[in-house]
This record gives structure tokens, C-alpha cells and sequence, in this order.
């Protein structure tokens, strides 16, 4: 992958990023719920963490990111991606987050298997890794509220 369309895959994940950023800010401006509204801005300044780190890189002031992944136990793959709207109930909107959690996940992923330099394919490993634990974290939410009867 040569230089240029390592920048053009790095601008688009930060344009990917604010996208991220947008629907979790958009989706705590429209939840009623005091909870999902915390959840959800939470995953908005993370996802704007995302950006800036990206950002970093692009310029050159790369940082190696020491993460401690979470385990994947691939509940997001077991639902289908809702539709968002404004009458969501909180296990839907996170069934939502989730997915768009685990595609992230993906995408990252896909872009690490693809990067021939060894510095490219960190940071794409660290950004999969970090969808990877906001996924976590949401399937461990969703579990909860969409399955209530289990606790």
C-alpha cells in the first residue's frame, strides 16, 4: 500500500469516525432515557477520541496505544441492525450502537489484514481493538436490558 492511499484510508476512517461521532451525539439528543443519554454521549467523545488520534497519526505524531482487549462474545452478530428512530426502546438503540460498533470492528480489521507496513497494520489492529471493547461494552448493556428476566 503506497503512502497515498495509506493517507486516503486514514482520512476516510476519520471521516467514519465523525460519522460514529454524529449518531451517538444525535441518538443522546433524542433519547428520553437519563441512562442512554449518558451511554450514548459517553460513545460520542470516544468516538471523537477516535478522530483526533487518527488525526495524530495522519500528521505524524503517531503514539502506540497499549489496549487491553475485552473478549468478543459475539452477540451483535446474533441480532439484526434496527432502524433508527425516535420511538426506539433502549434495547433496540443499543442493538444499534452495537452493530455499528462491530462494523467498525470489522472494517478496521479488514484494513490491518490488508496493510503490507507493520506500523499501518498496528494502528489498524489498535483502532479494531478499540471498537472491539465499545462493543463489548454495549453487548454487556444490551444483554441486561433486553434480557432483564435472566437477572
Amino acid at each position: 500500500m503506497n503512502t497515498d492511499a495509506y493517507r486516503k484510508i486514514i482520512a476516510a476512517a476519520i471521516e467514519f469516525e465523525i460519522e460514529a461521532y454524529e449518531f451517538y451525539q444525535g441518538a443522546a439528543e433524542k433519547t428520553a432515557d437519563s441512562s442512554l443519554k449518558a451511554i450514548f454521549t459517553n460513545f460520542a467523545q470516544e468516538e471523537l477520541k477516535h478522530k483526533h488520534f487518527l488525526e495524530e497519526f495522519l500528521e505524524g505524531e503517531a503514539r502506540s496505544l497499549d489496549i487491553k482487549t475485552m473478549p468478543d462474545y459475539k452477540v451483535a452478530e446474533t441480532v439484526d441492525m434496527p432502524r433508527l428512530s425516535l420511538d426506539m426502546k433502549p434495547a433496540e438503540a443499543i442493538a444499534l450502537a452495537m452493530k455499528k460498533e462491530e462494523e467498525a470492528m470489522r472494517m478496521y480489521l479488514s484494513l490491518a489484514n490488508h496493510a503490507e507496513n507493520s506500523q499501518h497494520k498496528q494502528l489498524f489492529e489498535d483502532l479494531a481493538a478499540m471498537e472491539k471493547n465499545h462493543k463489548f461494552e454495549l453487548e454487556n448493556l444490551y444483554v441486561n436490558v433486553a434480557f432483564p428476566e435472566v437477572w
